[in-house]
């Protein structure tokens, strides 16, 4: 999609929006003679200028749409953008102009907009072969116009890098895992940061053997797949300065091993990289826009399958760390994977802080449903911070628990720890797993987002599928924490 910006409307065929807030028709005005024959389409359609609602008519030979907002700019920016792209994307359209003169857009307002137009416009059409003229996307540029001076160079610095970051999160989790699986994970992302300067470096199952990373390994031992260890960084801020650290759980297909899943749905474990796909995505998008930080990414990269020769109930691996673990189910694998990705990135880049994000508990969705994600920290600092970060990009968050006496439940009488704890406070446990990992004096969160990867509903910057969770999160908290 391209997003362009203007100080008046261009010349040639396009659709027309207007948008009017509320019961505010000042935005009509110049549609002359045309003006009384919209107002009664609008009274018809019983519209109020409610956000996201839209009207569409003919005036003058022209496709208009007018589209209800909030009366706050901010508030309506993303809404807009993304109602207008979703309406028009099979309409025929190949261009849009969205008229927002007089309505006090800033150019940071008028670049969500696009922003939120280019999000939503994303569509993954790869392998379907039969698609229906009227079901083939047509609009191609949308060109916004009356927003404050500046529009065109924010979206440029602060959003295009943002929009690619995004896309390849959804493109990872959208892919099917006869496609994505570690190799070709790994390729996939660095096809899509050929040119950024983002750094990439790849451990073997070799090479992380010799490490000793029994943990991820035991998770890996099922698949014909090899494993691997996706290693993304950028250096865009002070030479020599600590990265933070972003690591992410990346199951390309999760069978739940020994310890079978259910058939049915079963085909939505595809998704279960959710973690890593943010993770790659937010690296992106930090290089693309050449965000101002040093910032590692990190990505184990396994497929959990129920071979014979796989990882069997009661086995006891012993992790990176040094820490044996007793693993009682082997569906409860993604904690493994990551307590060894963690140790690894904190003997190699002695990080402060560090981040993971993973599709970690179906205990999760149980609790917050599919509206947020589930964060837990050591830190109040780091806590207080991604949740102020969650609050601006709209991957929302909310805190949970962590303690001594949700610890005690993952103790294990023949090892150092279990991998699960009883049926109740299963998000806890894992996290307190995870925690057991963490160096004194790291200042570490962890994000559940198994019920964020992907989405059953249209929302303003997706439609019904993978949803990019985590890449506006991320980068949004190191705008506000490390660039400012």
């Amino acid at each position: 999609m391209k997003i362009s910006f203007a100080a008046a409307r261009p010349a040639g065929d396009h659709a027309l929006v207007l948008v009017v807030p509320g019961k505010d028709r000042q935005s009509l005005a110049g549609l002359g003679a045309a003006k009384a024959d919209v107002e009664q389409a609008l009274a018809r359609s019983r519209f109020e200028g409610e956000a996201s609602a839209i009207v569409e008519t003919f005036a003058a030979g022209t496709r208009l749409l007018v589209a209800g907002a909030d009366a706050k700019p901010a508030d309506a920016a993303e809404k807009l953008g993304g109602a207008i792209a979703a309406r028009l994307q099979t309409s025929g359209e190949s261009h849009a102009v969205i008229d927002l003169t007089g309505l006090g857009y800033d150019a940071d307002a008028a670049a969500r907009v696009g922003f939120a137009a280019a999000l939503r416009s994303w569509r993954y059409d790869v392998y379907r072969t039969k698609l229906k003229d009227k079901q083939k996307p047509t609009l191609k540029e949308i060109t916004i116009v009356g927003g404050g001076e500046g529009a065109a160079e924010r979206f440029e610095a602060r959003y295009a890098g943002v929009v690619k970051g995004v896309e390849l999160t959804k493109e990872l989790v959208t892919e099917p895992a006869n496609i994505i699986y570690p190799e070709t994970f790994v390729e996939r992302v660095k096809k899509h940061a050929e040119g950024t300067g983002l750094e990439i470096e790849v451990l073997g199952q070799a090479e992380m053997a010799k490490l000793g990373m029994g943990a991820l390994l035991g998770v890996a031992q099922g698949s014909v797949r090899e494993p691997k260890l996706l290693v993304m960084k950028w250096n865009g801020g002070n030479p020599g300065e600590t990265p933070v650290a972003f690591v992410g759980k990346g199951v390309t297909f999760d069978t739940g091993g020994i310890s079978l899943k259910p058939g049915p749905g079963m085909e939505m474990m595809k998704w279960d990289m959710g973690g890593a796909g943010a993770v790659s995505g937010a690296m992106l998008a930090l290089a693309a826009r050449k965000a101002k930080a040093n910032v590692v990414g990190i990505c184990g990269l396994v497929e959990n399958m129920p071979d014979g020769n796989a990882q069997r109930p009661g086995d006891v691996v012993t992790s990176m760390s040094g820490q044996t673990i007793e693993v009682l189910n082997t569906d409860a694998e993604g904690r493994l994977v990551l307590c060894d990705a963690i140790t690894w990135t904190q003997a190699t880049f002695k990080p402060n802080i560090i981040i993971d994000l993973a599709t970690l508990t179906g205990a999760m969705v149980i609790t917050l449903g599919h509206e947020y994600a589930g964060i837990f920290a050591n830190d109040e600092t780091l806590a207080k911070n991604l949740l102020k970060a969650a609050d601006e990009s709209g991957d929302k968050l909310w805190r949970q628990p962590l303690g001594e006496a949700y610890d005690r439940l993952i103790d294990s009488p023949i090892a150092d720890m279990k991998n699960i704890g009883p049926r109740e406070a299963g998000s806890i446990t894992a996290a307190q797993f995870i925690q057991r990992f963490v160096d004194k004096g790291v200042a570490w969160a962890h994000l559940d987002i198994a019920g964020m990867a992907w989405g059953d509903k249209d929302k303003p910057t997706y439609g019904k599928g993978a949803t990019g969770y985590g890449v506006r999160l991320l980068d949004q908290y190191i705008a506000n924490t490390v660039e400012r």
